[in-house]
């Protein structure tokens, strides 16, 4: 993966749904991030930020972004 320090929105929506994966809680997924390689790590933790952030100004809302990773 690229070390892009710019990711857009509907990037880092791509970027993290590779590491979403079910729960030991039935029916639950989330994002495991050690699922990751090494040299993703910052990319993964910079697409978090960027999905947080961007919920949090009101660009998504949780559930649209939950339905866009799979998690919902």
């Amino acid at each position: 993966m690229t070390t892009t320090t710019h990711l857009s929105l509907d990037e880092a929506i791509a970027f993290l749904k590779k590491y979403v994966k079910f729960s030991e809680v039935k029916n639950q997924k989330h994002i495991d991030l050690s699922l990751s390689l090494a040299e993703d790590r910052p990319v993964a933790q910079k697409a978090l930020i960027k999905t947080r952030t961007a919920v949090e100004k009101g660009e998504i809302t949780e559930d649209q972004l939950k339905e866009r990773l799979g998690i919902d």
